[in-house]
């Protein structure tokens, strides 16, 4: 078991918030006020800058969440071991996924999961597929789904299905008339994009290229972070933007917006990813298979 206040020092850094994190804890404020304080004197160093109500990490914190991260995923993968010693499927699976994967695929995946085996405990970490890929090669995480092949040394992606991904918009936006879109056509509508060090925008852009129209000729409106903020801002009217079909389903069937196909086809791929040699435990070799399997039932 790490040290108790190794736990709570990663508690109040993932909240930058005492009582967010007391309350993550089951603890009072005052008990994690004094485990970060016990922390802060054995290494005779402040971890956290404390201004008008809100924290951040200090350089020195900053670096003992690097350490802190990387020391409670030994202990999560000790005790892993010691379970699979007696026959036991328990544990902490530390999984990293890109928004629209974490979204739109992974919930059921991880209900049916635990109902499975009710001792395992999933944490699911969301982010770009470029953070997750750095989690994984560090590794603070056990294993990662992205939506592009993974660039890192060292790293196994594996292709688990794949997805197609469609031009869409509000029912009332200019391009809802047509039954498909070439590239070249869009230049002349307002984009909605995600974020730089998104999957979805790295093959997006790749696509383009591809077809002859620079990403820079696109009438770039915004950059946003998530699949629902994409579609928020879209069924507004505002532009169009390019994500994966299977995000926006419910929205399709209930009129709300229009999915409109490209042309030629544009597919992606979903990756899972993990260390080559690092120790994987039993409960993340069958997580992989059974992950394997229920993205192949999703419904393209």
């Amino acid at each position: 078991m790490a040290d108790r206040r190794l736990q709570v020092f990663l508690a109040v850094a993932r909240h930058l918030n005492f009582t967010r994190a007391a309350d993550a804890l089951f603890m009072s404020q005052p008990a994690v006020t004094f485990q970060i304080k016990q922390l802060e004197e054995l290494y005779r160093t402040r971890l956290f800058e404390r201004r008008h109500g809100n924290i951040s990490l200090t350089s020195a914190g900053e670096l003992v969440l690097s350490y802190a991260e990387k020391i409670m995923a030994l202990s999560d993968e000790m005790e892993t071991r010691l379970a699979e010693m007696s026959g036991e499927m328990r544990g902490e699976l530390l999984i990293g996924a890109s928004a629209g994967i974490a979204e739109f695929m992974l919930p059921p995946m991880l209900g049916e999961f635990n109902a499975l085996y009710p001792q395992v405990r999933a944490r699911l970490i969301v982010a770009n597929s470029e953070s997750i890929e750095n989690r994984v090669a560090e590794p603070t995480l056990d294993l990662g789904l992205i939506e592009a092949p993974s660039k890192r040394s060292g790293l196994t992606s594996e292709i688990c299905r794949a997805d197609e991904l469609v031009v869409i918009c509000a029912p009332d936006y200019p391009l809802a008339s047509l039954a498909e879109v070439i590239p070249k056509v869009l230049v002349e509508y307002e984009y909605i994009s995600r974020e730089p060090g998104s999957a979805t925008r790295e093959v997006t852009e790749a696509y383009f290229l591809k077809h002859k129209v620079s990403p820079d000729s696109l009438k770039m409106q915004m950059e946003l972070g998530s699949p629902e903020a994409l579609k928020g801002v879209v069924a507004t009217g505002l532009g169009f933007a390019i994500m994966a079909s299977v995000a926006v389903e419910r929205e399709v069937q209930q009129g709300q917006m229009v999915a409109i196909p490209l042309k030629p086809r544009l597919k992606r791929n979903i990756h899972l990813i993990y260390q080559q040699d690092r120790f994987r435990s039993r409960l993340a070799d069958t997580f992989i298979k059974f992950a394997k399997i229920k993205l192949r039932e999703i419904a393209v």
